[in-house]
C-alpha cells in the first residue's frame, strides 16, 4: 500500500455553520441601465425601514487643467461638464489673461517670450 497509514476512521469531514450564515439582500437598479458600467455606479443605503437600496453615485469631476504644462488649475471648481454650463461666467475664469485655460506660470513665460523675442 502506497502512501496509506491504515487508520480511515482519523479523517473528519469539514463541517458548514449554519448558524453564522447571512443572508444577503438582493437589490435592482433604479434606472433603466442593467449593467455595471463606468456611468452606472451604485452605492447600498439602508433606509429608515430597514431596507437596503441602491443609490446612483455621480462620477467624480476631475477639474481644469492647463493647456500647455497640464497642471490642475487653482481657483477654479472641478466639476462635470454639465454643472460647468450652469455657473455664471466669473465662476468660470479666474481675473487674468488666458485665466480659466492657462495657470499663472506659463501666462508668465508667455509674456516675456512675447517681450524678449
Amino acid at each position: 500500500h502506497f502512501g496509506s497509514s491504515g487508520s480511515n476512521s482519523q479523517r473528519s469531514e469539514p463541517t458548514i455553520d449554519t448558524s453564522s450564515a447571512i443572508m444577503v439582500q438582493r437589490l435592482t437598479y433604479r434606472r433603466q441601465c442593467r449593467y455595471n458600467t463606468k456611468s452606472n455606479k451604485q452605492r447600498v443605503v439602508k433606509t429608515p425601514g430597514g431596507k437596503n437600496v441602491f443609490q446612483a453615485v455621480k462620477k467624480a469631476a476631475k477639474g481644469p487643467s492647463c493647456g500647455d504644462c497640464g497642471k490642475a488649475l487653482i481657483g477654479l471648481p472641478a466639476l462635470r461638464p454639465m454643472e460647468y454650463r450652469r455657473l455664471k461666467s466669473r465662476e468660470k475664469r479666474v481675473s487674468r489673461a488666458y485665466g480659466g485655460s492657462r495657470c499663472a506660470k506659463c501666462v508668465r513665460m508667455r509674456i516675456m517670450r512675447a517681450f524678449l523675442i
